[in-house]
């Protein structure tokens, strides 16, 4: 039977091109049992030729496509499949939560996409997943990059490494232990950002890369319509929507005030110690007091040397941008304060201030909460500090990429989004003397 007997380059797309989509499922309803289970399992049947492993010698494989593509789909049945013949792998996630959540015990992870008679046991005490045959994978997280010091595999599968908070080290490290047998392999899921490793894969296309790039359109069968009709009319037309619907690695925005090239230049892995701290607070004003779906832009950052001295650095510590109520991201903030031992909260007064202090003393009435007062445009207030990173004075620790994004996308005269707001309430505060810039401004004028 031609569903049974497939040969390797047949999948059931072309099945359902030469037969037609009844044909093909009445066939299917046919098998036998045992038949069906391992048709089930049969990825080379399922999948996409985009899906597909590259039939040559590639080093590694990125698979930048939009949300909802298959991405994670691909690396577990990649994984799967170089189980069988490689003894040591490793798995690298954003976080231990998403290893655990995404790759491994997700709807599309390894344990869900793996057949009854070749499922691995998942021990989370020795992070590790251990296949019948004796293949080991053990797993990794882009916050503990030296970790990967050291173990050495035959193949890897790094998830949505744009995500990743210390990029550049966690990978150079994972590259440096893919050493094991003839051809190491790793392939690496993501949405695409155009930060350096990203680009540099990109770039090396052809040589020792191997790139594929799918839209989100292409998984149109297997995911919500209604979820497609509102992510195409909300963003099909932006550059937002090419990135993350698309899976294009954009260039930078020419109208952005800030860009990808200068915050991956002054990027740091480790901090100075800081004369000062502050948790920066940014509440999407809603009418909702108990608005669930609201962000509220919460960014951590600190400064070494003085306000005025010109030769004081800015640092970004975090990002706790979280969605929910006032009672939600006030905890989020009270919380960021204690674990990242800030000396004060800072919020823009006209702008939901008084509330963000109300929320915030109700819950520790001891932190000091001062609200700054907005007297000039948006654009006005973004430039001098998108002027500090230029000078390289603002240091990223590690990667932020929903806010990265927002910097690197905002034009200015557009509504500025939350983490945006509160990164550069952060900076300013910490970092530019109003009086000086309001004197700038009026000379300018």
């Amino acid at each position: 039977m031609v569903i049974v007997d497939h040969p390797n380059n047949v999948s059931v797309h072309h099945l359902i091109k030469e037969f037609g989509t009844e044909y093909v499922y009445n066939a299917v309803q046919e098998l036998p049992d045992y038949e069906a289970e391992r048709l089930f399992y049969d990825w080379d049947f399922w999948a996409r030729d985009a899906q597909k492993m590259p039939a040559w010698a590639w080093r590694v494989w990125l698979l930048k496509g939009g949300r909802g593509v298959g991405k994670t789909r691909v690396g577990a049945e990649t994984t799967r499949k170089k189980s069988d013949t490689i003894e040591r792998l490793h798995l690298v996630g954003r976080t231990a939560a998403d290893v655990r959540d995404v790759m491994i015990e997700g709807e599309s992870g390894i344990l869900a996409i793996s057949p009854p008679w070749n499922r691995p046991t998942y021990r989370s005490t020795t992070r590790s997943l251990i296949w019948p045959n004796g293949a080991k994978a053990l797993c990794f997280t882009a916050d503990e990059p030296n970790l990967l010091r050291g173990p050495q595999c035959g193949f890897a599968w790094a998830d949505e490494i744009a995500a990743w908070r210390y990029l550049e080290e966690t990978w150079n490290n994972l590259m440096f232990g893919l050493r094991l047998g003839v051809n190491p392999q790793c392939v690496a899921t993501s949405t695409p950002r155009p930060v350096k490793v990203v680009k540099d894969l990109v770039s090396r296309n052809g040589d020792t890369v191997h790139i594929t790039t799918e839209s989100t359109l292409a998984n149109r069968g297997n995911v919500s319509e209604e979820w497609i009709k509102d992510i195409i009319s909300t963003y099909g037309d932006t550059r937002l929507g090419r990135q993350e619907i698309g899976g294009e690695v954009l260039d930078d925005n020419p109208n952005a005030l800030w860009t990808s090239d200068i915050i991956d230049k002054t990027r740091v892995n480790k901090i100075p110690e800081l004369t000062k701290i502050v948790v920066a607070v940014d509440p999407s004003v809603s009418d909702k007091p108990t608005d669930e779906t609201s962000e509220c832009g919460i960014v951590v950052g600190g400064i070494k040397g003085q306000k005025r001295d010109t030769s004081s650095h800015g640092y970004l510590l975090a990002d706790e941008t979280i969605k929910g109520n006032p009672a939600k991201w006030g905890e989020q903030v009270v919380s960021a304060v204690y674990r990242h031992h800030a000396d004060e909260v800072v919020a823009e007064a006209n702008n939901g201030g008084a509330m963000v202090k109300y929320v915030i003393q109700s819950l520790a009435p001891h932190l000091k909460v001062t609200l700054v007062h907005a007297s000039r445009g948006k654009r006005t207030r973004a430039e001098p500090v998108s002027t500090l990173y230029e000078k390289e004075r603002v240091h990223h620790l590690g990667q932020f990429p929903d806010l990265e994004t927002q910097l690197t996308e905002w034009e200015p005269g557009m509504p500025s989004p939350d983490r945006l707001d509160a990164a550069v309430w952060l900076f300013t505060h910490l970092m530019i003397d109003e009086k000086e810039e309001k004197q700038k401004v009026r000379s300018l004028g």
